[in-house]
Order: C-alpha cells, then structure tokens, then sequence
C-alpha cells in the first residue's frame, strides 16, 4: 500500500471505531465499502478481527448493561447464518463476492433505515441473528440487523449487547473463514495495520457516546456507506 493508502485506512478505520464504540455498531458498515477499494482482502477477515478487538473492550467498559437472553437467542441465528456464509463463500468467485458485498452493504442500509420496530423477543432475536451472521462473514456489516431490534432500547444497552454478540459472533465468523481458506498471514498483517486506530478510537468513543445516543451521526453514516456500496457495485461493471 501507498502512503496515502495507508493513511486513508487509518482514519477510516479511526472513525469507525468511534462510531461503534458510540452508538454499539458502524465500524465494518463504515470501513468496509472503503477499504474494499484499496485492498478487497480487509473484507470480511481483518475487519472482522479488529472488530473483536474493540469489542472485548466495549463488552468490559459497558457490561453492566448487557442482554444476556437476547445475546443467547441471537447467537443461535448467527451459528445458522455463519454456516451459510462459509457454504456461499466456497462457491462464490472473488468478483461476485465483491459484487454481492456492494449489495449486502445497501441492504444492510436499508434495513437500517426502514423504520420497521421489532422488539427483542425469541423469534425475531434469531432471525436477526442469522442474517447478522450472513452479512457479517461476508462483508463485515453484521450490525444493522441487530440494531434494528435494539433501536428503540438505551444507550449502553445497545452498545454493551451488540458488543457482547458480535464478540462471540465475530470469532465463529473468523474461524469458518480460516477454515474456508480465507483468512491467513495476510490477513492478520492487514489487521495489524488496522488495530492503532482501533485502540484511538475506543478511547475516544468514551466522550462521543455521550452525543450519539439520540442517533444523529446514523444518517451521515449510513450516506456514506449507501454511497460507497454503490461504487463498490459501478466497479465491477466498469
């Protein structure tokens, strides 16, 4: 990578730490439609790796507040959704996987911005697990389903349980990409890369948290991916 290579995925990743140590998820839904551009191996494994990083750190800052029942009842959908996407990225070729990712990357968008309301109860935590799952592994973006359930809910409620399900997501996600093939010593350099803006920007959520829990960065940020998404997809039609 080019200086100014590196220096855009350090303060992509930077900002998106702040967000998901602030509002409980946005890192991948942030970071991924960029990097994807400068290097298309950060999506899904190092993004997701870094991520389990900052989430250790905001389940410890914040875990008086963890949902543990609906942690259990989502993680169930995760299993099912990971499986699937280990099957799917088997298959699927380095093109159309970076075509899908533009897609899920809007869907995920969507589903963050539908204004739908569903509460956190046993049937709706699973499904919402499993299509966290599916577009977590495949393109790190395993946030808006969840959020959307806990959207209504406090602060340090969505940001501790988000945390304590993508730490125990994040990690089943990893391991089906190592056992897939895609996920190696390459990919664990590009996660070095990453984790200096990781730990800056944990620390710094301490103070932005405090402005965010009312949502107003979701827009700008949800823009910002809607739009990279979609040059993500243009690319590989160009």
């Amino acid at each position: 990578m080019s200086l100014g290579e590196i220096l855009t995925v350090v303060l992509t990743v930077l900002f998106g730490a702040i967000l998901q140590g602030s509002v409980g998820f946005g890192m991948g839904l942030l970071a991924s439609p960029i990097l994807i551009l400068i290097d298309p191996r950060f999506v899904p494994g190092p993004i997701l790796l870094s991520t389990t990083v900052l989430t250790v750190l905001l389940v410890y800052r914040e875990r008086t507040a963890i949902d543990f029942h609906g942690i259990q009842w989502a993680m169930v959908g995760r299993l099912v959704g990971t499986l699937a996407a280990s099957a799917l990225l088997i298959i699927v070729s380095a093109d159309q996987l970076v075509l899908l990712i533009g897609v899920f990357i809007l869907s995920g968008v969507g589903m963050s911005l539908s204004g739908l309301r569903f509460d956190p109860i046993r049937p709706v935590l699973v499904v919402a697990g499993m299509l966290s799952g599916l577009l977590g592994t495949i393109a790190s973006v395993g946030g808006p389903p969840m959020a959307l359930v806990y959207q209504h809910a406090a602060g340090a409620r969505i940001r501790s349980t988000m945390s304590g399900f993508f730490l125990l997501g994040t990690i089943l996600s990893v391991g089906a990409l190592w056992y897939v093939g895609r996920f190696g010593a390459y990919e664990i350099q590009l996660t070095l890369v990453m984790l200096p803006s990781v730990l800056v920007g944990f620390a710094l959520s301490k103070w932005t948290a405090v402005y965010v829990d009312g949502g107003y960065v979701r827009p700008a940020v949800l823009s910002v991916a809607a739009g990279a998404g979609l040059l993500v997809i243009i690319r590989q039609f160009i």
